[in-house]
């Protein structure tokens, strides 16, 4: 087993955190111009546990907080295999030992045996045995035989390359609500949220994670291939490189971070990973059945940001 990284820089960052009801007007005046259908308001979590969200925590309240770990700038144009972290080792250094954790990230090469798109839902508990209260991330993979998805769970806190999370104690209390049905605009939901608070809040930064159900309709998903031995130096190597699928609803998607502004920490501004209960899940890009799709999800604006282990080189092929 790879020895995990211990000497990794840890960079606190105060978000702007306007209030839910400011946001929620935010959000649906700008979510109006590319749905049908919006709702958005704010309302009392429900218990998150329950189908059809499955997560291992109740709610997203408590100390919320966004964690960006890495960076694409590890796994491109090779990858650096040194990269192995521990989910409760980053919990320690951001002041959250016994976190719930959503979001989206590259799962542990070391325990799979090739790349993959890790799902993480878990809740930390150090008084535990195992050190959850609650596991029930995902992995998912391409089949090196047909390139068929294959999503598996992982019983492991251990994740490789990046991560971008959304930890909070898992407690429930107010939260958004966004419901959003037939896509008319360009965007998906996180792009147009994202877009909604960089308009309305300019260079103060403010972050949101949470999870949103694809009711219906079909959404594009990537799954990164395993590693490549060739260097990817371009858009067009990487699109070659992920494998690409439209895969079908109901859909949970798991939102790690959504930041409306890099205040120059290389931040990954958007990362979004799914899973489902039959079998498929990976990396969501935007649904393709715009007149049928629905979406209905739950979030909650972030305290503060840490990042943790920058890379010292940036780049700007954001898309895995």
């Amino acid at each position: 087993m790879l020895k995990q990284l211990r000497n990794m820089s840890v960079e606190i960052l105060k978000l702007h955190c306007p209030s839910l009801n400011d946001i929620s007007k935010v959000l649906k005046k700008r979510l109006i111009g590319n749905f049908a259908t919006v709702e958005v308001n704010v309302t009392d979590c429900p218990n998150l546990t329950a189908p059809p969200f499955h997560l291992a925590a109740a709610g997203l309240c408590g100390s919320t907080r966004i964690v960006d770990v890495g960076g694409p700038p590890y796994l491109l144009p090779l990858p650096q295999l040194d990269k192995v972290y521990n989910i409760a080792d980053i919990a320690k250094r951001v002041n959250l030992p016994s976190a719930f954790i959503i979001g989206a990230g590259a799962g542990p090469y070391n325990l799979v045996g090739v790349n993959s798109e890790l799902i993480p839902n878990l809740k930390l508990d150090p008084g535990c045995p195992t050190g959850c209260s609650a596991m029930q991330s995902y992995i998912s993979k391409v089949d090196l035989g047909d390139g068929s998805c294959i999503q598996e769970t992982i019983n492991s806190t251990d994740f490789s390359i990046l991560g971008n999370f959304f930890f909070s104690e898992g407690a429930q209390g107010k939260v958004l609500e966004v419901k959003a049905k037939e896509r008319i605009g360009e965007e998906n939901l996180i792009s147009c949220i994202r877009k909604a608070l960089s308009e309305e809040y300019g260079d103060q930064p403010v972050g949101i994670g949470g999870a949103f159900l694809i009711e219906r309709g079909k959404a594009k998903i990537h799954i990164m291939s395993d590693f490549s031995k060739e260097p990817l130096e371009n858009d067009e190597a990487v699109d070659e490189w992920l494998k690409f699928y439209e895969m079908s609803a109901p859909l949970v998607c798991l939102t790690g971070e959504c930041v409306s502004a890099d205040p120059g920490m290389d931040l990954r501004v958007e990362h979004t990973h799914c899973f489902s209960q039959h079998g498929e899940g990976g990396h969501y890009h935007y649904d393709t059945t715009p007149e049928e799709v629905a979406y209905h999800g739950f979030f909650n604006v972030a305290e503060c940001l840490y990042r943790v282990d920058r890379p010292g080189e940036t780049h700007d092929l954001g898309r895995v």
